[in-house]
């Protein structure tokens, strides 16, 4: 497979926001106006798919796949849209895999940019098509009014500059509700990365969500390990150390694992209430990763603030130091 890396953005471009799984109903009023505000200081014109708006939700809390679908086919289709954003992700984002037209993809290559459930779009495109995709954040991460300076700055990285980033750990991170009251935060000092087993390896990135990841096992949309290949993953609060442990399991047991020379673990939330010392125990009952370079408590995940995270791209760990390019 040929990889296809997207345009970088510029000044003037546009870029189309997108819901994939949950809609815009959910993001505040306040929020929108300081994603705008934010866009617009990067120079960026921002559109919105049909199928975005508060009306258009069903029980489920998304628009009917095929308007989902529209959306994102409309979006790759026009020559103005340059990038696009996810509104936030949600549940049921890989219902949309079987009905993409990959070859429109492939022909229309652009940045496609999200995370969390949006995870099973960024490999399930990258599998099929070849064109790298970022984990990165979605147009509701736009909205933050505190503690965004250290997303802003890593998407850029990737999405607006040189594509490499030779990644430092952020100042501080919090996972609180902050879309409920943005001046009322807590906000927490970040120890560092936490450098589980030293060493050096190189190789092509995939992964994000690890819940959202599992869903694609069994399937095409699943991006192989291939020669080579640096891990990534995360997961939710809702993932206690056991459930970790069995989501990682399953990666573990596919076949082409062996190709795997790094893992990069996102940062846990307070509420799946993983130590470093749980973590460390649970990786050193894996026989598979007896030998491989691991780093975790990595700005990505659910908390914030978030890396930018070039699915399909490179990644090159180095006795604790980690470098992202396109």
């Amino acid at each position: 497979m040929q990889k296809i890396v997207p345009a970088k953005l510029a000044a003037g471009d546009e870029i189309r926001v997108v819901a994939p799984a949950r809609g815009i109903k959910i993001i505040g009023q306040d929020s929108r106006e300081i994603a705008a505000q934010r866009f617009a200081a990067l120079g960026l014109k921002v559109s919105f798919g049909k199928n975005t708006t508060d009306e258009n939700w069903d029980m489920t809390g998304s628009s009917p796949i095929e308007d989902r679908i529209a959306d994102i086919h409309e979006a790759f289709a026009d020559k103005n849209v340059k990038a696009i954003f996810t509104i936030i992700g949600g549940a049921n984002s890989n219902q949309l895999l079987p009905y993409l037209d990959y070859e429109l993809i492939k022909a229309n290559p652009k940045i496609f940019c999200g995370f969390s459930d949006i995870t099973a779009l960024l490999n399930g495109i990258y599998a099929m098509t070849g064109l790298e995709t970022y984990s990165g954040p979605h147009y509701s991460s736009f909205g933050m009014k505190h503690g965004f300076d250290y997303t802003l700055e890593n998407m850029r990285k990737m999405l607006m500059g040189s594509g490499v980033n030779e990644v430092t750990p952020s100042a501080e991170w919090s996972d609180d509700l902050w879309f409920i009251d943005q001046e009322k935060r807590e906000f927490i000092k970040n120890e560092g990365y936490w450098n589980i087993h030293n060493g050096e390896a190189e190789g092509t990135i995939v992964g994000g969500n690890l819940g959202t990841f599992d869903l694609l096992l069994g399937t095409g949309y699943r991006p192989a390990f291939v020669k080579d290949t640096i891990l990534f993953v995360e997961d939710t609060e809702g993932s206690d150390l056991l459930q970790f442990e069995r989501n990682l399991q399953a990666l573990i047991y596919q076949p082409d694992f062996a190709n795997v020379r790094g893992l990069v673990i996102g940062r846990f939330q307070k509420g799946s209430k993983i130590s470093r010392e749980q973590l460390e125990f649970i990786l050193g009952t894996k026989r598979e990763l007896k030998n491989l370079p691991i780093l975790a408590n990595v700005d990505f995940g659910h908390s914030t603030p978030l890396l930018t995270i070039p699915v399909g791209g490179t990644a090159k760990l180095s006795n604790g130091k980690l470098t992202l390019k396109d």
